[in-house]
């Protein structure tokens, strides 16, 4: 009984393999194709005629080329932002995150203030209403409400404090002064979420 058993099952596993291996190279794999100079060219048939149109399909309007004349002035611009702004973006990001340079609740130094002021401050999209009775400095500290992140604020003259992203400062900076590059390097470079 355990013989004519096994022998079925043997059988069955030879058809499934059989059939597994006409399958791929019949329907999914294309004919093979002689690449050397003593072939003959066949013509293509309809499935490596498919291939081809959609790596052309690929080559085409996604992927700029570089003599292309807009491409190039687009990279020039974004290069020449890129240079503008880094210094800055370095600036903010060392003091947000390093924990040797300013604690938490710290003001900042005269240089480092002056500098986030004039370059980022003055940008913000309500800067009337972060600065309200008047500047009296700039601080590092945890954000009331997502404690684990560090942010910048704004002491007024009053005793009140109040937080700015300098994200949004960087993004009205970028629109000020690049107005017809901004919006495309601004949905590149900066998060969706925080615009």
């Amino acid at each position: 009984m355990a013989a004519p058993l096994f022998l079925r099952q043997f059988l069955l596993l030879r058809v499934h393999v059989y059939n597994y291996k006409s399958f791929t190279f019949r329907d999914v794999a294309p004919p093979h194709r002689l690449w050397c100079s003593a072939a003959t060219n066949q013509p293509l048939n309809e499935d490596e005629n498919k291939v081809g149109n959609l790596v052309r399909a690929k080559e085409g309007s996604n992927y700029p080329r570089w003599d292309d004349p807009d491409y190039r002035k687009w990279k020039d611009k974004e290069k020449e932002i890129l240079s503008d702004i880094e210094p800055i973006i370095l600036l903010a990001k060392d003091i947000l995150h390093s924990r040797s340079r300013y604690l938490d609740g710290e003001q900042l130094s005269e240089e480092d203030e002056k500098v986030v002021v004039e370059r980022l401050l003055a940008y913000h999209p309500q800067t009337q209403d972060k600065i309200g009775s008047g500047l009296d400095s700039i601080m590092v500290d945890r954000h009331p409400q997502f404690r684990h992140s560090r942010c910048l604020f704004v002491v007024r003259i009053d005793g009140g404090w109040i937080d700015f992203s300098y994200q949004k400062c960087l993004r009205e900076y970028i629109r000020y002064k690049y107005p017809t590059h901004a919006e495309r390097f601004i949905r590149e470079y900066f998060k969706r979420g925080s615009g």
